[in-house]
């Protein structure tokens, strides 16, 4: 199963909207086929597996990170597939969270006579895909905020200088979360102080991925929150090839035809006090088969999010260096008045990338 997952991560940035899926088949002990699930419409990891293993797929153990699939949908369903090899049993890391099918691949196997097993290194694989199993579980992505800082917790100088506070490791390390992502996300105060791409480039990708993923990385959805429109027509981000999205609150803007016919998406979602429902933002991301959000954004939206419970893990890549008192904080927090209203994380992980570090929280349920 660890050779599976080894399998499965090939498939981290070229996968989407689907899970990162690898499979192993064994027989008599020597590994007698291999699989990963590749893109999107291709044949899925057992079916590579099966074609490896060819003739030995008869009598023998199948290893595989994600409950086989039992419906048509893209590809025909493979645990049919299994059953025709002749497959004898099929350990599974996890069940799948998909309502198609969620328990009918296991029980199909049972059903012809396949022993199963379910739940080996099942931790693991649910953490390949967080965002597969948070779109079905929950109704939105697993959402990560992306944030860069100074060892005093400041992230622009006061005139709003930003560039840059971490090292060139740093930035391209960066361009993995891109890559994995569905969705970058930013606010209008960004656009306007910063006009970032939002694109994903080649530096920071391992050559086993950029290679996988044929050289060319696809583009993310792009998301703007911008509660009244004010994101500049002329913005880098705009001009871009690939899909953008712009998340507003209001129903109408003399600028909104022209977003239109630069085939921006434009949608409203009307919460309190004329600003974006981040929430019904988010289960329309999920809606459109986004599974990682990655949040690229200024203190205001960063801040909303997070006190919306609307994260799920921050990363901060911290520099070895002070701003100082006016500069600009982390994140936009109002309210917190006592030490008991903090915002409490979890460590996840402490990493050194060039100079600076990368620390991986995640929120504390309250």
């Amino acid at each position: 199963m660890a050779r599976a997952l080894q399998l499965a991560k090939r498939g981290l940035y070229t996968t989407h909207p689907n899970p990162r899926v690898g499979c192993v088949i064994v027989q008599q002990g020597e590994i007698v086929g291999e699989g990963w699930h590749m893109r999107c419409g291709e044949p899925h990891a057992e079916i590579y597996a099966l074609r490896a293993a060819a003739e030995k797929s008869a009598g023998a153990t199948l290893y595989v990170t994600l409950e086989p699939c039992s419906h048509h949908g893209r590809t025909p369903p493979c645990a049919d597939a299994l059953i025709k090899a002749g497959i004898a049993t099929v350990v599974i890391a996890m069940g799948d969270p998909n309502p198609l099918v969620a328990g009918r691949g296991i029980e199909k196997l049972k059903v012809a006579g396949i022993e199963v097993r379910v739940g080996v290194m099942q931790a693991e694989a649910a953490a390949l895909n967080p965002g597969f199993v948070s779109r079905f579980t929950r109704g939105r992505p697993y959402v990560r905020c992306k944030l860069a800082m100074s060892l005093d917790g400041r992230t622009a100088m006061a005139s709003g200088e930003s560039k840059w506070i971490t090292s060139s490791a740093a930035r391209h390390d960066v361009q993995r979360l891109r890559a994995r992502s569905d969705a970058i996300m930013t606010g209008v105060g960004t656009m306007l102080a910063d006009d970032p791409q939002l694109d994903v480039r080649p530096e920071g990708v391992d050559e086993l991925h950029l290679a996988l993923a044929g050289e060319t990385l696809r583009s993310p959805l792009r998301v703007i929150v911008d509660s009244t429109l004010r994101t500049p027509l002329a913005s880098r981000t705009l001009a871009l090839p690939g899909k953008k999205l712009i998340a507003t609150a209001v129903e109408y803007s003399e600028i909104l035809n022209q977003l239109q016919r630069k085939r921006v998406n434009v949608c409203r979602f009307s919460g309190s006090g004329s600003r974006v429902n981040l929430p019904l933002l988010l289960e329309y991301l999920a809606a459109i088969e986004v599974n990682e959000l990655l949040i690229e954004a200024g203190p205001t939206l960063s801040g909303a999010m997070l006190q919306a419970a609307l994260i799920d893990e921050l990363v901060i890549y911290m520099a070895p260096h002070l701003m100082g008192d006016q500069a600009r904080g982390l994140m936009t927090l109002p309210g917190l008045d006592s030490m008991a209203q903090r915002v409490s994380l979890k460590t996840k992980e402490i990493r050194a990338v060039g100079d600076d570090w990368r620390i991986t929280l995640q929120p504390v349920a309250q």
